[in-house]
């Protein structure tokens, strides 16, 4: 690993292999839940999985994401200055623990900025079990120092993406069945065909970041980029202080949003991210969700998917709902997050 990777150190169609796979295991699924607050029964309970078809309480979706992300820092994001966002992401064989998952990435965009001191990554990322099965897929882009601002940039390609994930690229389990899904185990009434497109969803609840648990979180995922992980280094960074990793506040949204999405019990896509503003220890994170699109899924009567985008919101209530703003972000949205989940129909 070494120095890790500088800008102009990448080549479009590089192909990554990063090392040390991992194998997830109950212990690190219980440390995501005491981490974040997770209440989802399908991750916590063997018996409600079991009804559902799964042979076990899978892995928590954004977990998987998390430790396939880890991997990829060290080839990918060493030298990030910030992770810009997500986008074509989509989850595919669900995750039990035991399962070893590995990470490869593609380079597939790369574009110098205009201060020459810094340039953006884009990387198609793949983690997979020990089987060779994708568990999840997705794209990132990362703005990367250069090691030296009069080193000539690579070849400029900026990649065409998607806006959505596409009904007919999610994965829904093969023997998942829904016959037996007990609303009672969420504690939430509200069932697909509750929903509408539209609705703005105030999660409540408030939760304040702490400096021993994002320090445990980046250590938990192998996140070894030093705006997280150096706080030696980053007091003389742009902000003097680590910057919290970004998926950090994403599971925090994530959890939160428990609190009126309780049946939304499995993420299919990540539509895009933005993490819109650097978020720090001390910082109190809340949450909306805005119910972006739903759409019925070919040959299941039971089951629907929900579009939707999360706002994370630094030291400031969800009341007035701010999101977007102009061309931008109101100052107080640390995430955007727009996502897929399955949900049971009536």
């Amino acid at each position: 690993m070494g120095a890790g990777r500088f800008f102009e150190d990448f080549r479009l169609g590089e192909e990554l292999r990063h090392a040390a796979p991992r194998t997830v295991t109950e212990a690190d699924a219980s440390l995501y839940a005491a981490l974040y607050g997770s209440r989802w029964p399908l991750h916590g309970s063997v018996p409600f999985a079991r009804t559902l078809g799964y042979r076990s309480a899978p892995i928590d979706d954004l977990l998987v994401f998390h430790v396939v992300f880890g991997q990829s820092v060290a080839d990918v994001s060493l030298n990030a200055v910030a992770n810009l966002g997500y986008a074509e992401g989509v989850f595919g064989e669900p995750v039990y623990p035991g399962d070893t998952l590995g990470a490869r990435s593609t380079v597939i965009g790369l574009k110098e900025n205009s201060n020459r001191q810094t340039g953006v990554v884009w990387v198609r990322t793949t983690g997979a079990n020990q089987h060779g099965q994708t568990a999840v897929e997705y794209v990132r882009w990362v703005m990367v120092k250069k090691r030296d601002e009069r080193a000539p940039a690579p070849e400029t390609r900026v990649p065409e993406l998607a806006p959505a994930v596409a009904a007919e690229r999610l994965s829904v389990p093969a023997d998942l069945n829904l016959a037996g899904y007990d609303r009672g185990a969420t504690g939430e009434p509200r069932l697909w065909e509750d929903y509408a497109e539209g609705e703005r969803i105030d999660h409540v609840d408030g939760t304040t970041i702490e400096e021993a648990e994002h320090m445990l979180a980046t250590r938990l995922y192998r996140n070894s980029a030093r705006v997280h992980f150096n706080r030696h280094a980053e007091k003389d960074g742009r902000f003097g202080r680590r910057i919290v990793y970004g998926g950090h506040v994403l599971s925090i949204a994530r959890a939160q949003a428990f609190n009126g999405l309780g049946n939304a019990f499995r993420i299919a896509a990540i539509n895009g991210g933005t993490h819109a503003a650097p978020a720090f220890a001390g910082d109190t994170i809340y949450a909306w969700t805005e119910v972006a699109g739903k759409f019925p899924l070919a040959g299941r009567a039971d089951l629907g998917a929900l579009r939707l985008r999360t706002y994370a919101l630094k030291d400031r209530t969800s009341v007035d709902f701010p999101g977007r703003s102009g061309d931008g972000f109101d100052p107080a949205v640390a995430l955007e997050f727009d996502y897929t989940v399955l949900m049971p129909r009536r």
